[in-house]
Protein backbone atom coordinates (compact mmCIF):
# COMPACT_ATOMS: atom_id res chain seq x y z
CA UNK A 1 0.00 0.00 0.00
CA UNK A 2 1.37 3.84 -0.96
CA UNK A 3 1.26 6.10 2.00
CA UNK A 4 0.52 9.39 0.61
CA UNK A 5 2.26 12.27 1.93
CA UNK A 6 0.53 15.85 2.22
CA UNK A 7 2.50 19.11 1.82
CA UNK A 8 1.40 21.19 4.37
CA UNK A 9 2.28 25.11 4.09
CA UNK A 10 1.97 25.93 7.16
CA UNK A 11 1.72 24.08 10.97
CA UNK A 12 1.08 25.58 14.49
CA UNK A 13 0.30 23.95 18.09
CA UNK A 14 -2.23 26.06 20.13
CA UNK A 15 0.07 27.33 22.52
CA UNK A 16 0.23 28.39 26.32
CA UNK A 17 1.82 31.36 27.52
CA UNK A 18 3.29 31.84 23.98
CA UNK A 19 4.72 28.13 24.03
CA UNK A 20 3.93 25.05 22.16
CA UNK A 21 2.55 22.97 24.64
CA UNK A 22 -0.13 20.98 23.84
CA UNK A 23 -1.69 18.21 21.67
CA UNK A 24 -4.04 20.56 19.77
CA UNK A 25 -2.78 20.59 16.01
CA UNK A 26 -2.97 22.80 13.01
CA UNK A 27 -2.16 22.64 9.72
CA UNK A 28 -3.05 23.78 6.41
CA UNK A 29 -2.57 21.75 3.22
CA UNK A 30 -3.39 23.72 -0.51
CA UNK A 31 -7.00 22.24 -0.26
CA UNK A 32 -7.20 21.20 3.23
CA UNK A 33 -7.35 22.93 6.65
CA UNK A 34 -7.28 20.39 9.54
CA UNK A 35 -7.22 20.00 13.24
CA UNK A 36 -6.02 17.39 15.46
CA UNK A 37 -6.59 17.11 18.93
CA UNK A 38 -5.58 14.60 21.74
CA UNK A 39 -2.62 12.47 22.75
CA UNK A 40 -4.00 9.05 22.96
CA UNK A 41 -7.02 9.38 21.75
CA UNK A 42 -6.87 11.38 18.75
CA UNK A 43 -9.60 13.26 16.99
CA UNK A 44 -9.15 14.60 13.21
CA UNK A 45 -11.29 16.84 11.71
CA UNK A 46 -10.26 18.60 8.43
CA UNK A 47 -12.08 21.57 6.51
CA UNK A 48 -12.19 22.02 2.36
CA UNK A 49 -10.90 25.16 1.49
CA UNK A 50 -13.20 26.07 -1.13
CA UNK A 51 -16.30 25.64 1.53
CA UNK A 52 -14.53 28.83 3.82
CA UNK A 53 -16.79 31.87 4.03
CA UNK A 54 -15.15 33.56 6.14
CA UNK A 55 -12.19 33.94 8.23
CA UNK A 56 -11.86 36.13 11.29
CA UNK A 57 -8.97 36.90 14.05
CA UNK A 58 -9.00 37.77 17.68
CA UNK A 59 -5.99 38.78 19.66
CA UNK A 60 -6.97 39.93 23.60
CA UNK A 61 -4.37 41.52 25.57
CA UNK A 62 -2.84 38.75 27.17
CA UNK A 63 -2.69 37.32 23.72
CA UNK A 64 -0.70 39.95 21.98
CA UNK A 65 1.56 39.78 24.88
CA UNK A 66 2.43 36.66 24.09
CA UNK A 67 2.73 37.05 20.27
CA UNK A 68 -0.70 34.71 19.19
CA UNK A 69 -4.09 35.01 18.39
CA UNK A 70 -7.27 33.39 17.71
CA UNK A 71 -8.79 32.59 13.98
CA UNK A 72 -12.12 31.18 13.55
CA UNK A 73 -13.02 29.93 10.17
CA UNK A 74 -16.56 29.69 9.55
CA UNK A 75 -17.58 27.33 6.35
CA UNK A 76 -20.11 25.47 4.50
CA UNK A 77 -19.17 21.96 5.89
CA UNK A 78 -21.58 20.38 8.03
CA UNK A 79 -19.69 18.16 10.18
CA UNK A 80 -17.23 21.70 11.28
CA UNK A 81 -19.09 24.59 10.50
CA UNK A 82 -16.59 26.36 12.61
CA UNK A 83 -13.44 25.80 13.02
CA UNK A 84 -11.57 27.72 15.87
CA UNK A 85 -7.46 27.90 15.55
CA UNK A 86 -6.92 28.94 19.20
CA UNK A 87 -3.30 30.86 20.49
CA UNK A 88 -1.60 30.28 16.81
CA UNK A 89 1.85 32.71 16.62
CA UNK A 90 1.54 35.08 14.24
CA UNK A 91 -2.40 35.02 13.79
CA UNK A 92 -2.51 38.51 10.86
CA UNK A 93 0.46 36.36 8.44
CA UNK A 94 -1.41 32.76 9.11
CA UNK A 95 -5.01 34.58 8.46
CA UNK A 96 -3.55 35.75 4.83
CA UNK A 97 -1.94 32.72 4.45
CA UNK A 98 -5.67 30.97 4.48
CA UNK A 99 -7.05 33.64 2.82
CA UNK A 100 -4.65 33.69 -0.13
CA UNK A 101 -5.25 29.63 -0.58
CA UNK A 102 -8.91 30.09 -0.12
CA UNK A 103 -8.80 32.11 -3.28
CA UNK A 104 -6.56 30.41 -4.76
CA UNK A 105 -8.60 26.94 -4.53
CA UNK A 106 -11.72 28.58 -5.69
CA UNK A 107 -10.66 30.01 -8.79
CA UNK A 108 -9.13 26.65 -9.40
CA UNK A 109 -12.21 24.79 -8.97
CA UNK A 110 -14.24 27.18 -10.17
CA UNK A 111 -16.33 27.70 -6.98
CA UNK A 112 -18.91 30.59 -7.71
CA UNK A 113 -20.57 31.73 -4.11
CA UNK A 114 -23.28 34.37 -4.42
CA UNK A 115 -23.85 35.88 -1.34
CA UNK A 116 -27.64 37.56 -0.72
CA UNK A 117 -27.90 40.82 -0.48
CA UNK A 118 -30.89 42.13 1.56
CA UNK A 119 -32.37 45.56 2.68
CA UNK A 120 -33.18 43.39 5.71
CA UNK A 121 -37.13 43.61 4.65
CA UNK A 122 -38.51 40.03 3.57
CA UNK A 123 -41.29 41.04 1.64
CA UNK A 124 -42.83 38.38 -0.77
CA UNK A 125 -44.98 39.87 -3.71
CA UNK A 126 -46.02 39.42 -7.06
CA UNK A 127 -44.81 42.28 -9.32
CA UNK A 128 -48.44 42.09 -11.49
CA UNK A 129 -50.39 42.56 -8.67
CA UNK A 130 -48.58 46.03 -6.96
CA UNK A 131 -48.10 47.32 -10.37
CA UNK A 132 -50.07 50.88 -11.37
CA UNK A 133 -52.29 51.25 -13.98
CA UNK A 134 -52.46 54.14 -16.30
CA UNK A 135 -55.92 54.53 -15.28
CA UNK A 136 -55.36 54.36 -11.62
CA UNK A 137 -53.30 57.58 -11.32
CA UNK A 138 -55.96 59.44 -13.71
CA UNK A 139 -58.90 58.89 -11.11
CA UNK A 140 -57.92 61.96 -9.25
CA UNK A 141 -57.85 64.21 -11.72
Amino acid sequence: MDKTTIVYLWKDRKRHLGLPLSFTRYALSEDRLFLSVGLFNIRDEEVLLYRVRDITTRRTLWQRLFGVGTITVASSDKTMPTLVLQNVKDPTMVKELLHKSVEEIKIRRRVRVGEIMSNGCNHDHDDDDDELDDDDLDDDT
